[in-house]
């Protein structure tokens, strides 16, 4: 597909490399000849220096010729004005980035009005993750499949856990659960296991899974499947507002540590239920007098990665509690791994993945029948949810009998609803979704998991 994309910053950029390794044919713009020249210089994509919501400038760009223009710039306002233009001029698929809690309750009404495809909230997003990481403790990352029937959760398998030095089959017999483990993340290595693969300590696997039978395995693996009872969140920029009405509308217990004042005033009138303390979390005195020792979970998202980092390294001497730490910088990602924080929230790359998987989703129209796609374990790994069609060469034929690729794993079944752990003898029909996992990029039909 052509795609345009206007404002090349950190999401603009992670947007870029992602798509071009799905080899579409893109186009930048940006009012910052440096950028641009940078872009196009690392890139294989066409840049034009301008106004990405001047007409001129995306005529320049070829938007009559787009089938996708995203807009990232810093403002939401002429996010909005760009996918106005192109869906005017260009009759094109938009999405804009639109930041403003002040639009949040109005994002439907905007969207129809403007016809935009997709409007994307990376802080909006990443609270969401954040809440879900909350509502699960156990799990780092929890990611969502057939409209929330299905769960990706990532956990790392500590010393004391059953499952340490056991094969994937013995853990199917004594673990008797419905889930699959459907990857495995060790050291630098990214493994699709089958069922001789052995676990260790330390290692991060990915399990597959209802939501019923995922709390299921935590329990009898020995790990905490309630939601947390009450959180710390330092900071209190928008990620906090969005993060702290989603856990209050779980009934979860909110304190805010914010050193602006007239922040702390502001998220004090629009949420009178959340306890708002008005202070330098970096002193640790106040987090210690705020009860850091006995908070549940502890959220760390101030605007500087390495306050977030050094604020969730101290809680983790300090608290038993969930720790989630919001970090920025992508770029940087494996230094920050090596500090083995326990749950790591990059907004740019949240939204980045979002935007990826509509496009995956338009291409769906045009010979794909990918409806959803999500990256894991470091964009290592695809979970791809495709729908099977008529005449799909994998219907009506037992898995086992399957002539899959190297590296491809079924992860799951959606028939009509209901949510099948594969086994061998299970049989895919038409109407499913079907989720596969695999460390292979670029699958566009389920007819490409077969040799």
């Amino acid at each position: 597909m052509k795609i345009i994309i206007v404002g090349c910053g950190k999401i603009g950029v992670s947007i870029i490399k992602q798509l071009i390794i799905e080899k579409h044919d893109i186009t930048v713009i940006d009012q910052n000849t440096d950028v641009i020249n940078d872009i196009t210089n690392n890139y294989d994509v066409m840049g034009f220096v301008g106004n990405g919501a001047s007409y001129s400038v995306q005529k320049e760009a070829g938007v009559d010729k787009a089938d996708l223009l995203i807009a990232v710039t810093g403002s939401d306002e002429i996010n909005l004005l760009c996918c106005l233009f192109a869906k005017k001029f260009g009759n094109c698929n938009t999405i804009a980035r639109v930041r403003n809690p002040l639009y949040n309750k109005e994002i439907a009404y905007i969207k129809d009005e403007l016809g935009l495809s997709m409007i994307i909230n990376p802080e909006y997003a990443a609270a969401t993750e954040i809440s879900r990481i909350l509502r699960f403790p156990s799990a780092d990352k929890i990611e969502t499949f057939a409209k929330g029937r299905v769960e990706l959760l990532n956990l790392v398998i500590n010393e004391e856990s059953p499952l340490v030095g056991k094969t994937l089959i013995e853990v199917s017999k004594r673990i008797s659960s419905d889930i699959l483990v459907c990857s495995v993340e060790r050291n630098d290595d990214v493994f699709i296991p089958n069922g001789a693969f052995i676990l260790r300590e330390g290692d991060k696997i990915t399990i597959i899974a209802s939501a019923v039978h995922a709390k299921e395995f935590f329990t009898k693996i020995g790990y905490d499947t309630h939601q947390v009872k009450d959180t710390m969140i330092i900071g209190g920029g928008r990620m906090t507002f969005y993060l702290a009405e989603q856990l209050l509308k779980m009934g979860i217990k909110v304190k805010i540590v914010e050193s602006d004042r007239a922040k702390c005033e502001t998220l004090s009138e629009t949420f009178p239920k959340a306890t708002i303390i008005n202070g330098d979390a970096t002193n640790q005195e106040i987090l210690l007098e705020e009860g850091i020792t006995g908070c549940d979970s502890f959220v760390a998202l101030t605007g500087i990665d390495e306050t977030n980092i050094f604020l969730s390294l101290f809680a983790r001497t300090r608290t038993q509690g969930k720790i989630v730490t919001k970090i920025d910088r992508i770029n940087f990602n494996d230094i920050i791994d090596t500090f083995k924080l326990s749950s790591l929230i990059y907004p740019e790359k949240i939204a980045a993945d979002y935007i990826v998987s509509y496009v995956r989703a338009m291409q769906n129209s045009i010979g794909s029948n990918v409806a959803t796609m999500i990256k894991l374990n470091s964009g290592k790994v695809e979970a791809l949810e495709f729908t099977i069609t008529q005449g799909s060469p994998v219907v009506g034929i037992p898995i086992m009998d399957l002539n899959l690729k190297r590296d491809i794993l079924i992860g799951c079944i959606n028939h009509k609803g209901k949510i099948v752990a594969p086994k061998g003898q299970n049989v895919i029909e038409v109407g499913d979704t079907v989720v596969v996992i695999t460390t292979k990029t670029g699958l566009n039909d389920i007819k490409d998991i077969l040799e």
